[in-house]
């Protein structure tokens, strides 16, 4: 069975990181992409998650408290802003990022392509050879269709010998599935 977007972008993931590497979550939302990333990276590895609404770092918080997780740093700055927060010199293995709006949040504060595209120049700039930028991308709103079509015409600029850049969809489902865009940058 085909795997959903959120389940496809784990299994990118999963597939690039492993135990003691640098990771981001760069719209923590509720907590279940940062807690997920934590158990891939490990005791020896770190997640740092930003979130720009007081909301989505309580509900992260609570559940890594929950389950005594030591390895996140959790931020309240959006993603644009993300690599002033790394130690210097970071590299990261991988970054998500589930753009939009906060599920069960208010609907009017979403992602935008100006600090989307911001923070993926950035990461982009620090992320290891075979790492990878995940990006699901919600378009079953205005802004969301907007940054939907920046992102992938800035993706398909990317050099493709520098840069392997995927997209996964469903393109026969009503009311605009998310999809998962994949940017690995290749050995050099």
């Amino acid at each position: 069975m085909l795997k959903t977007a959120l389940h496809f972008s784990h299994q990118l993931l999963t597939e690039c990181i492993n135990p003691g590497n640098i990771v981001i979550d760069a719209t923590m939302g509720n907590g279940h992409d940062t807690l997920f990333l934590s158990e891939l990276v490990g005791y020896t590895g770190h997640v740092y998650a930003f979130d720009i609404q007081d909301k989505a770092i309580e509900s992260t918080k609570k559940k890594i408290t929950a389950q005594a997780i030591q390895n996140t740093t959790l931020i309240k700055d959006g993603h644009e802003h993300a690599v002033n927060h790394l130690p210097e010199n970071t590299k990261i293995k991988a970054a998500i990022f589930n753009l939009g709006y906060l599920p069960r949040g208010d609907k009017h504060i979403t992602t935008t392509s100006d600090t989307t595209l911001t923070a993926i120049n950035q990461l982009l700039s620090i992320l290891e050879e075979s790492g990878r930028l995940i990006l699901v991308l919600y378009s079953g709103h205005k802004e969301g269709m907007t940054e939907k079509s920046d992102v992938l015409t800035f993706a398909q600029t990317l050099p493709q010998d520098m840069y392997s850049v995927l997209t996964y969809q469903f393109i026969n489902q009503q009311n605009n599935p998310p999809s998962v865009l994949c940017i690995e940058k290749k050995r050099a």
